[in-house]
């Protein structure tokens, strides 16, 4: 009798325990203050998109991308976004993250001369570069310079420093041309800058059969091995935040509320129409047979400060565990 009350009681708990929801799973996300993945996880709460994946994501925002890599290394987060080339010269020294594509969007030389249509144009010129001399933007301009016969280094006078500073040289004529980062090259846009030279069609010029998804999600193979369920949800559920945000003013109310409130309606709109086509939608495979083109042409002319001790893209680089292609 003992017996049959004793298994009695573990199948009633048993029973209980199924019948509850199943927890949701947790995803330690850092965040870039002014990242637009910040504009996807404002999107996934409001429409309850996490609920719907039954995940729950814990987000620290930071005030910058190194930051974030801090955090993905010292094991204070399992997601950040970052560019493939980093992921590749950590894997180069032994850390075995990988890479999975979040967006294509890239900048632009941006002026308000129009005698600057090309990079022939630049020389004689003063650049402006956002970020340094190992910038991958930049070794992209001047690899393509190059194969146009032109030595930026030599004939242009360049001046590196932060997006920021490099926009605000740009505003006050300091500067003939700016090559910026793709959200500050928006802003550029929306007062009267011209997108000279596109670095999407650069990338094409050097290899590249489409756009290349430039950032992505960065996390430890070890944990996608454990939780390859929950981040094939996570992404599932970016890749709805991305269609509502193209598709719905709700869901771009929702992001201009909480990421892009101090920006008056033309810049808003040039934001949404950059995002929007960055949107990734082409296999991994595509993405990375074009990533492994446009490394052997930075690595040519970065050298291993640049690349690190890899003279080619690791074949782990790119995160195969959602297989398929983005819509």
């Amino acid at each position: 009798m003992r017996r049959f009350f004793v298994a009695l009681a573990a199948g009633l708990a048993g029973l209980i325990l199924a019948a509850q929801p199943a927890q949701a799973e947790t995803l330690r996300i850092a965040l870039q203050k002014t990242g637009t993945l910040g504009w996807e996880l404002a999107v996934i709460k409001a429409f309850g998109l996490d609920k719907e994946a039954k995940i729950e994501i814990d987000a620290t925002e930071l005030a910058s991308t190194d930051a974030g890599k801090i955090a993905l290394q010292g094991g204070g987060a399992d997601i950040i976004v970052s560019d493939w080339l980093w992921v590749a010269r950590q894997r180069a020294q032994g850390q075995k993250l990988t890479f999975y594509p979040h967006s294509s969007a890239i900048g632009a030389v941006m002026t308000k001369d129009p005698a600057i249509k090309s990079v022939k144009d630049l020389a004689g010129k003063k650049l402006g570069v956002a970020g340094g001399p190992l910038d991958k933007s930049w070794l992209m301009l001047k690899a393509y310079a190059l194969k146009d016969g032109v030595d930026l280094d030599k004939s242009a006078t360049v001046l590196y420093g932060a997006p920021p500073l490099i926009a605000e040289k740009a505003l006050q004529g300091e500067i003939d041309a700016a090559l910026e980062f793709w959200n500050f090259a928006a802003d550029l846009e929306a007062q009267g800058f011209a997108r000279a030279i596109e670095l999407a069609d650069i990338e094409k010029a050097l290899g590249a059969k489409g756009d290349v998804a430039v950032t992505g999600y960065v996390f430890d193979e070890g944990f996608a091995a454990k939780n390859k369920d929950a981040l094939a949800r996570f992404f599932a559920a970016t890749r709805k935040a991305k269609e509502l945000i193209a598709t719905s003013d709700k869901a771009w109310g929702a992001v201009i509320a909480q990421r892009l409130g101090g920006k008056d309606a033309k810049t808003i709109d040039i934001y949404r129409k950059r995002y929007v086509a960055g949107a990734p939608r082409r296999s991994i495979a595509e993405e990375e047979a074009d990533a492994r083109t446009l490394y052997g042409a930075l690595a040519a002319l970065g050298g291993e400060k640049l690349v690190g001790p890899g003279k080619t893209l690791d074949p782990g680089t790119f995160y195969r565990g959602v297989e398929g292609k983005r819509r």
